[in-house]
């Protein structure tokens, strides 16, 4: 199916990527799919959303006693209408141009956050981000940063399971609304089935790095992996993958 070489430095990458959202709540997606889609385009974007699945269910269990539930309705109401959304823009804008529009989103919020702006957690502003992870998850597959941007201050506990527990439900949105929409192939399905191995190893280091990370170093990593995000999708806006 592909090249070998191809297939180990996927699937480091997808230890890396499982690792680094196992410490801080995101970035699977933000690692794996700019390197994978330079890599060999067709290793992305759909497939990372099938091995999130998993991901994210293990992180919501393994957490679930930090779990901002309320917090989650919202976000997860907004996730409806934000694939829909996000369906409707890849069937008819291109992916190009989707990347391009996404990565000024992020880069504008990480901006404003570093220079001192806060974003409330009020039901308004959930759901809104709500909104933003459906659309960016749902055309790049990268739909951590709105999410993890907002959640920035709280205890990494609460980060994590909240997002894990949104991702879940938020994947299976995207997911559903991609294959009515015909977006999923056979393909797809066999790069997440020969990678998801992958993933369970990279969440099996990042027991070891969650204690390591909190407080102001959770906050820093959200910001750099968020900026992360932006120049990987201006990256493929340019190379026009």
């Amino acid at each position: 199916m592909y090249p070998t070489p191809v297939i180990v430095i996927a699937l480091v990458v997808t230890v890396a990527a499982s690792a680094l959202q196992g410490t801080i709540g995101f970035g699977f997606s933000v690692i794996s799919v700019p390197i994978l889609t330079l890599l060999y385009p067709g290793l992305t974007p759909i497939p990372q959303l099938m091995m999130v699945a998993p991901l994210t269910v293990f992180m919501a269990i393994r957490e679930r006693s930090s779990l901002d539930l309320r917090g989650a309705g919202w976000i997860v109401a907004g996730r409806f209408p934000g694939a829909v959304i996000g369906a409707i823009l890849l069937a008819n804008v291109s992916r190009r141009a989707l990347d391009g529009l996404i990565a000024g989103v992020v880069l504008a919020a990480v901006i404003a956050l570093a220079v001192g702006f806060s974003i409330k957690l009020t039901p308004l502003n959930k759901f809104v981000a709500g909104v933003l992870s459906g659309i960016s998850g749902t055309t790049s597959a990268i739909g951590g940063p709105p999410l993890a941007l907002l959640y920035r201050n709280e205890a990494g506990a609460t980060l994590r399971s909240s997002l894990a527990a949104i991702f879940t439900i938020g994947v299976a949105i995207n997911l559903t609304t991609l294959g009515i929409a015909g977006q999923i192939h056979r393909q797809d399905l066999m790069t997440a089935l020969l990678l998801v191995p992958a993933v369970a190893l990279g969440l099996f280091f990042s027991r070891y790095l969650t204690g390591r990370v909190e407080g102001e170093s959770l906050r820093r990593g959200i910001l750099i992996v968020s900026a992360f995000a932006c120049i990987g999708l201006a990256v493929k806006t340019v190379v026009g993958a």
